[in-house]
């Protein structure tokens, strides 16, 4: 899948933080890279990449929302509130992080680069 534009392919996804029992989750835009929403929690439940599902969908609403197979975004509660949206939803191939590569960028960089900008 290729976004032509800005706000029309938005991907989601999950991750654990380094520091270990945070995950963050994000929603970003697949032509611009602009992080539309983000969220953290303690918990890794569905609700906290609900809530930021909302958020997001509060400040646009995409074409498509493309995400991993994770359980989060597999249960019906989720597609649900993607389809009534008017938003179609994809899904990546089983295992296949590269189809949600914007995403895993953004996790690579957050994970890789320093960010204690007070030391410099």
């Amino acid at each position: 899948m290729q976004a032509l534009r800005t706000g029309w392919v938005w991907a989601l996804n999950d991750t654990t933080l380094p520091s270990g029992f945070m995950y963050l989750a994000a929603t970003i835009d697949w032509f611009s890279r602009y992080v539309v929403a983000w969220r953290l929690s303690n918990t890794l439940d569905g609700s906290f990449c609900q809530d930021m599902l909302d958020e997001a969908l509060g400040r646009g609403t995409p074409e498509v929302f493309n995400t991993d197979q994770g359980v989060q975004f597999t249960a019906g509660g989720w597609i649900d509130r993607v389809e009534r949206a008017g938003v179609s939803v994809s899904m990546d191939g089983r295992g296949r992080c590269l189809d949600n590569v914007f995403v895993e960028r953004l996790w690579r960089s957050l994970k890789k680069e320093p960010t204690n900008t007070a030391s410099r």
